[in-house]
């Protein structure tokens, strides 16, 4: 028995076409840069991202997870509460 309950939103195949398809339509921007992103896994409301290549290191690539990445994928999935990188 848990000790502790907690409000996990599993990672289904759903939510993770969803997450694909929002990253998808920033996806060009991100290459055209240099970088890319990867979707990890959700997990309590969040959706973890990896940032990779030029994005990895940027200096702006919290602006990018923040006002692209993460706008799209709460668009396209409303259950999560936000995108956060690994």
């Amino acid at each position: 028995m848990q000790s502790r309950r907690t409000k996990t939103i599993e990672t289904t195949t759903e939510l993770s076409d969803r997450v694909e398809r929002a990253l998808a339509r920033v996806r060009p921007a991100i290459l055209a840069d240099g970088g890319d992103v990867w979707f990890i896994k959700a997990e309590d409301g969040v959706a973890y991202v990896q940032m990779l290549g030029a994005c990895g290191s940027c200096a702006m690539s919290t602006a990018t997870l923040k006002q692209a990445i993460e706008r799209a994928v709460l668009e396209e999935c409303p259950e999560l509460r936000a995108v956060e990188q690994i």
